[in-house]
């Protein structure tokens, strides 16, 4: 048995973010930490959210040929025994992610991972920072 995927999306939200990416090319996320824009996955044009040094790829959506998810260090400590879910519901979020203007917001659900799960996740390696592009 393999590790499991430490990101997953919905149909509904993974359909939004067909229609994101048929309107703006590529896309990425990024799990926001907080301030103005709550704890939500905000959704860019793949390369407009600069990654930093101590980001981690929490995973590639396997959506419009492929999705980057990505979180903050310091998230990723916090959250790590979690398999985030995108998701999407009505509603205007605050922030100035992609689907703002379409009536929806993405919002993250979790599920925590079990023991085994937990121990098969140790043995992946973590990658950090930007990507090359």
């Amino acid at each position: 048995m393999g590790a499991p995927d430490r990101v997953l999306i919905t149909d509904a939200a993974a359909e939004l973010v067909a229609r994101l990416v048929a309107r703006h090319g590529p896309v990425m996320f990024h799990q926001s930490g907080g301030c103005c824009d709550g704890s939500a996955p905000m959704c860019y044009p793949d390369g407009d959210f600069i990654i930093g040094d101590h980001d981690v790829l929490l995973g590639v959506l396997e959506v419009c040929g492929g999705v980057p998810v990505w979180i903050s260090g310091p998230q990723f400590a916090a959250w790590k025994h979690t398999q985030l879910i995108i998701d999407v519901v009505p509603g205007r979020g605050a922030g100035f992610s992609l689907e703002a203007p379409e009536g929806m917001r993405f919002l993250t659900r979790g599920r925590a991972f079990t023991d085994a799960e937990n121990a098969l996740l140790e043995t992946v390696p973590v990658t950090t920072g930007s990507l090359p592009r």
